[in-house]
């Protein structure tokens, strides 16, 4: 997930050593049938862990949020607005697992969803349902025609922290997005068309244009849009008018940001962003993608909700977040250790981000 409003910012490229080798890996037969075959009864979600995990997360988020922007000391402002931006950061990574789902077998949980975190944080699920199962496709994944890559590895050095710091610009983007942008576009049908297509997507390819909905997608997104819209109306107002504080709006922003910039970080290492454009393998996109599974600690703070097994769930989008860590354990026990499995684990945080430095360093 960007997993922020798609930016009209363009990268320049810089060339490496790195190449797009990866667009040559033949696919991995005994790994791919693994995966399937060890996997199948784990694709069922278990209702259960997905409302606790969700109601919990907010609970503690929100709860958080209300501290710090409230308190007056700045110790207490600042650990409550740290666990605020975790909680929230955990809860908001639920997004992944909306677009993935088979909404029947999670009767309710979209709309619970939107309800809790989707419009109170102005993300709606639609920002990414129909967005990132292109990600997902064969044949677009690592192209131009994937909304959610950029070969950063082979960009300039410089696009790295741009890439990061205009992430905390996301919520007032948001913000304008749905308090201003929404309603005008009511009264302009090319303005509504640049919203549908520029505005309405958690991408980072500055190139996407996402398609307009249409049936029963084109009614929820309505719905939940209006919803949004109203939401980030009454913000401004109360806040405007006094009855949220300036200093504590300021807070719920700071707050929001780095909820935000935390998520674009992990963005940054969920892939090797290696691939120029050309189709890939399923092997040659679990390679370009990252695991950093146990037994670290940290990734369960800053990848939640299995993103810490991103490569993983490449392999098998299906299985929902609780499972992936059993999956990934199967597998490990399974596979030699010259499978191109092991290849896409890594030690955490510092490693993948001086790895993907590094690319952009280096000149042919």
């Amino acid at each position: 997930m960007s997993e922020a409003m798609t930016s009209t910012i363009t990268f320049d490229r810089a060339v490496t050593a790195t190449g797009a080798t990866s667009t040559r890996v033949a696919d991995d037969k005994a790994m791919l049938r693994a995966a399937a075959d060890l996997t199948r009864e784990l694709s069922q979600p278990k209702p259960a862990v997905y409302w606790g995990d969700l109601i919990a997360s907010c609970g503690i988020g929100y709860g958080a949020l209300v501290v710090a922007a409230s308190a007056s000391s700045t110790a207490i402002v600042t650990v409550a607005a740290i666990v605020s931006v975790l909680a929230l950061y955990r809860a908001m990574s639920f997004i992944h697992e909306v677009s993935h789902m088979k909404h029947s077998a999670l009767p309710g949980f979209r709309a619970g969803w939107n309800a809790l975190v989707g419009v109170p944080m102005l993300i709606p699920s639609f920002m990414y349902e129909g967005v990132h199962n292109l990600h997902h496709a064969k044949t677009r994944y690592g192209t131009a025609e994937d909304p959610e890559y950029l070969p950063l590895a082979l960009m300039k050095p410089w696009t790295l922290p741009l890439f990061i710091v205009v992430s905390a610009l996301a919520p007032v983007g948001l913000l304008i997005r749905f308090a201003v942008l929404s309603p005008l576009s009511l009264l302009s049908p090319r303005l509504r068309t640049a919203v549908v297509e520029r505005f309405s997507a958690l991408a980072i390819n500055p190139q996407f244009r996402r398609r307009a909905p249409e049936g029963e997608a084109k009614r929820l997104w309505d719905r939940v849009e209006t919803a949004a819209s109203l939401w980030a109306i009454a913000l401004i107002a109360m806040a405007a008018t006094g009855i949220i504080p300036l200093r504590s709006f300021a807070i719920i922003l700071g707050i929001a940001a780095a909820v935000a910039v935390l998520n674009q970080v992990r963005t940054l290492v969920a892939h090797l962003w290696e691939n120029e454009g050309e189709p890939m393998s399923v092997t040659a996109q679990y390679l370009d993608s990252v695991n950093v599974p146990p037994p670290t600690l940290l990734p369960g703070l800053w990848a939640p909700v299995g993103l810490r097994y991103h490569a993983l769930h490449h392999l098998i989008p299906s299985v929902p977040y609780h499972a992936l860590g059993e999956a990934h354990r199967r597998l490990t026990a399974l596979l030699e250790p010259g499978s191109p499995y092991h290849k896409a684990s890594y030690t955490g945080l510092p490693v993948l981000v001086g790895r993907i430095a590094r690319s952009t360093m280096i000149r042919r």
